[in-house]
């Protein structure tokens, strides 16, 4: 029998554990169908989807704008590399650099790639341009951060679970606290920083949401020492939080479409996940030309990065955002989703918090870190037909696809809710 062939869960399962790099630990259901926002598993049970692929699925599964972009750019030309000049690049380059208010965009793949990229770019600026002694710059991060999954990257992590037998790491990285600006002062007093890279909201940790002005004071801080300011929008970007970068977070624009309050608009924006609605691997690095000029050929490069197929697909995806007014949805059942599960923490003590914004939230469960609780929740979710995952232990992460209606919403309310009253650790 082909491989190809459509097989029941336990059986599909079986393959992955046979033949897969144990690396994950997904829920056990096996998915394979999508649309908007719902997913089927190969028995055909229907799910609501309230993770989006850790957010890259934000405009729905298989919209068909985005997928018809795939379809037909796939039939014309996919890849060049860039050896030669494709006819898709320079127009995808000019689209997004406007769509969020950059000079220049450097195009890479996946997420951590583009955080990659983003590292190389802060080092060489801080050497070409801040005038630091050659391999002393360094990086500023926050404790409990996830920016990806590289060497480097996880050089930046304080995550036992991530770096256990992957040394030696990279040097030249400085772990803060997250949403402390003190902390951030006093390391900026080193003048061989060159960033400070940040999650403007830190979701695999469990979704915490600084202070209000932790981002415009930190760029502000960032600014005075003459350190790039770095925010990692991978998750958080393309209208998840409500507005169209969550370090738009304090700004008042009427349809949340805009490309940075002056006060929190960083150095440095890198996007991923959904810039391409979750369809094809799309990531961009985003600077102005004093900082992307250091860039120069044979620095910095992908295969794929800036593949026309690609370009096609981040197109659509974005005008798809900006056509449903993706954002002011997420931002509209955000409010809802919160104030509704504040109800059901009142009446019942198996969850004391939900924290988020726009449609990227989180409940914290009542137990400990290291308990199976949030999990078993999660598995009795699935069984009511909606899809979710813990994250560190005790957190239940939730985040459907913005194009979710406010039926569909409260639907996963009371199921939710359902689901948590009859449950018993």
């Amino acid at each position: 029998m082909s491989v190809l062939e459509n097989k029941g869960s336990n059986e599909a399962i079986a393959l992955e554990e046979k033949y897969g790099a144990q690396n994950y630990h997904p829920l056990p259901v096996v998915l394979s169908k999508g649309e908007g926002v719902y997913v089927w598993d190969v028995e055909g049970k229907k799910y609501y989807d309230f993770l989006s692929a850790y957010s890259a699925v934000n405009q729905g599964h298989c919209h068909p704008k985005i997928v018809n972009a795939l379809k037909s750019q796939a039939e014309r030309l996919t890849l060049t590399s860039r050896a030669f000049y494709n006819d898709m690049l320079g127009k995808y380059e000019k689209y997004v650099t406007d769509y969020f208010g950059f000079d220049k965009v450097l195009p890479m793949n996946t997420g951590a790639e583009a955080v990659e990229t983003a590292i190389k770019l802060a080092r060489k600026w801080g050497y070409e341009k801040k005038g630091i002694e050659a391999n002393k710059a360094k990086i500023i991060v926050c404790q409990n951060n996830f920016h990806g999954r590289t060497i480097t990257i996880i050089s930046a992590s304080n995550d036992p679970v991530a770096t256990e037998n992957f040394g030696p790491f990279t040097p030249g990285i400085v772990s803060i606290r997250y949403n402390d600006i003190q902390a951030l002062e006093e390391a900026l007093e080193d003048g061989n920083v060159a960033a400070f890279l940040v999650e403007p909201i830190q979701g695999e940790a469990g979704v915490f949401v600084p202070d209000g002005n932790y981002l415009s004071e930190a760029l502000h801080l960032c600014k005075s020492k003459n350190v790039l300011f770095i925010a990692d929008e991978v998750q958080t970007g393309i209208a998840r939080t409500g507005r169209l970068l969550a370090t738009c977070g304090n700004c008042s624009c009427p349809d949340r479409s805009c490309s940075g309050s002056p006060e929190v608009k960083p150095d440095i924006l890198i996007l991923g996940k959904a810039i391409s609605g979750g369809v094809f691997p799309v990531s961009a690095v985003l600077a102005n030309n004093d900082i992307m000029e250091v860039i120069r050929p044979g620095n910095h490069g992908s295969t794929f990065g800036g593949n026309p197929l690609a370009c096609a697909v981040a197109i659509a995806a974005l005008e798809v955002v900006k056509e449903e007014k993706l954002a002011e949805n997420a931002d509209r059942l955000g409010e809802l989703f919160r104030s509704e599960m504040e109800k059901l923490i009142a009446q019942t003590d198996l969850v004391l918090k939900v924290r988020g914004k726009g449609l990227l939230n989180a409940i914290l469960i009542n137990d400990t870190e290291d308990s199976s609780t949030a999990w078993d929740i999660c598995m009795a979710l699935k069984e009511n037909g909606l899809l979710a995952k813990p994250t560190h232990g005790n957190i239940i992460r939730f985040a459907p696809p913005l194009v979710m209606t406010k039926e569909q919403l409260l639907d996963c309310v009371s199921i939710i809710s359902k689901t948590l009253r009859e449950f018993k650790k």
